[in-house]
């Protein structure tokens, strides 16, 4: 039986009805200042209304003063009171629409056009509660970042370039102090963007401590100590020991800037700590990273421990935070050499695969797992220079210079030689490529790891003719002639 056509002024209720609802999803408290509490709706308009205006100031702020307003967002206080101003305009905005519902007078409608007014209203609720709750879990990014990033470091460019110091640690508990077992410079051009990562082995010694330096005394010809091998790596717990010499100040991280600066000849503008237990929630956040594996990596195997599996050869091999953690890290059947360059690869699979999608998508996530692997003194502040400079790099590839034998013999460090093949890289002269010809004793071999974007990434230790020095490189020892690795036999960047 076909039901009866309603009537004019049924068709007019139920346009009002519609009406209602949409009008107070879209302007909340319009549908009160006339059909219901005039005072409800005058307050709710006006609340509504400034909330609106801080939302175009805040986007007009990102477009036009971006670092800024960014470093005001990223303020944990305002965050977690942005969080509560949120969910407290969407509980109050969902009264006023049930309000309007009622107001409607939904009873006195056919019952169809009932319940579809009532599915518009609660579609409606969900859709901007989504809304609300995706809000709410950038701000809880924005916390977490703000949290890690509370500044400290030097913002003003040294010569045109950023020069931030990486560190690779372990935090765990069976270790005693911090030894960091991958350090790393990343020196960045502000304007073009050119990288150069500069990889100093753990086992360096007679490490240099500037003439500034309260060290410097007690170790005027470098970290030298009788009867032991004082290294590079045991500086930060050097520090930590003489802390009274570094009042105020993290004595650890400040022994380690003062000579890797004077080692490599550079003022660091920042320092960025990651813990690798931390590093493995974040490739687990990410979803994994792609590697193409050249040989089998141990599981296990530290210390004279059992191997327990490994980790095999293959290309397009995806690795979870915990495979990789242990790829980057493994220690058996390997040298220090050949860990810091897959270290570096690991590095760079995160660098290109850590795309807009991933970071849109899982955003907490990646926040939460920053929190736990991650100490920097960069600032909120600086973020968004460093974010743009970060798409540049990424764009252009970057040039990885490891001192490594049978360029540098750790034991025996010609630092003027280190300083000078600093010089040449940032001076933006080629990079001297050596071929099977060439003597051993001149560089150790330059490996190129396939990398999806256009530019490649370069990696060398060449040794370059120095301005500043003419004293050669040191001949191979033993330890040159056997610990150095090609990285295209370990990895590349799939």
């Amino acid at each position: 039986m076909t039901p009866p056509r309603p009537t004019a002024a049924q068709r007019i209720h139920t346009r009002r009805a519609l009406g209602y609802v949409l009008m107070s999803a879209l302007l909340p408290g319009s549908v009160q200042l006339f059909a219901g509490n005039r005072a409800v709706g005058r307050l709710a308009t006006r609340v509504y209304g400034a909330a609106a205006l801080v939302g175009v100031i805040v986007a007009f702020g990102l477009l036009v003063l971006r670092g800024p307003t960014l470093g005001l967002l990223l303020q944990p206080w305002l965050t977690g009171a942005l969080r509560v101003v949120l969910w407290t305009l969407f509980v109050a905005w969902v009264l006023l629409l049930i309000d309007a519902w009622r107001l409607a007078h939904p009873l006195r409608l056919e019952r169809r056009r009932r319940l579809a007014l009532t599915a518009l209203a609660l579609g409606t609720i969900l859709a901007v509660a989504g809304v609300t709750t995706t809000a709410t879990e950038a701000l809880v990014a924005a916390r977490n970042v703000g949290q890690l990033f509370g500044g400290g470091g030097e913002t003003d460019l040294k010569e045109g370039r950023y020069n931030i110091l990486l560190l690779g640690a372990d935090s765990a508990e069976s270790r005693e102090g911090l030894r960091p077992d991958s350090i790393n410079v990343a020196s960045i051009d502000a304007e073009t963007g050119r990288a150069v990562l500069f990889g100093l082995p753990r086992n360096l010694q007679r490490v240099p401590f500037p003439e500034s330096s309260p060290l410097h005394p007690r170790y005027p010809d470098g970290y030298v100590c009788d009867g032991g091998e004082c290294m590079l790596n045991g500086i930060w717990t050097l520090g930590e020991e003489n802390a009274d010499l570094y009042p105020g100040r993290d004595a650890g991280l400040e022994a380690t800037k003062e000579a890797v600066e004077e080692t490599l000849g550079l003022e660091l503008n920042y320092y960025a700590l990651i813990d690798m237990h931390g590093f493995q929630s974040l490739i687990d956040a990410m979803g994994g990273i792609r590697l193409d594996i050249g040989r089998r990596i141990p599981i296990g195997g530290a210390n004279g421990a059992e191997v327990t599996k490994w980790i095999e050869p293959g290309e397009n091999v995806l690795l979870d935070g915990y495979h990789a953690l242990w790829f980057a890290r493994s220690r058996s059947d390997s040298s220090d050499y050949e860990r810091m360059l897959r270290q570096k690869c690991v590095m760079s699979a995160m660098v290109h695969q850590l795309d807009p999608m991933t970071v849109a998508t899982k955003f907490v996530a990646l926040s939460e797992a920053g929190k736990d692997l991650l100490r920097t003194d960069i600032g909120t502040g600086a973020i968004n220079d460093l974010a743009e400079l970060a798409l540049r790099v990424r764009d252009q590839g970057m040039t990885a210079v490891n001192f490594i034998p049978p360029m540098i013999v750790s034991a025996e460090p010609d630092f003027e030689l280190i300083r000078a093949t600093v010089d040449k890289h940032l001076s933006g002269e080629p990079t001297v490529e050596p071929s099977p010809a060439r003597s051993s004793s001149a560089a150790s071999p330059t490996v190129t790891p396939k990398k999806t974007a256009d530019k490649p990434e370069e990696s060398t230790s060449a040794a370059p003719t120095s301005s500043r020095s003419s004293a050669p490189a040191p001949k191979p020892s033993a330890e040159a002639s056997t610990e150095t690795t090609d990285l295209a036999a370990v990895c590349a960047v799939s």
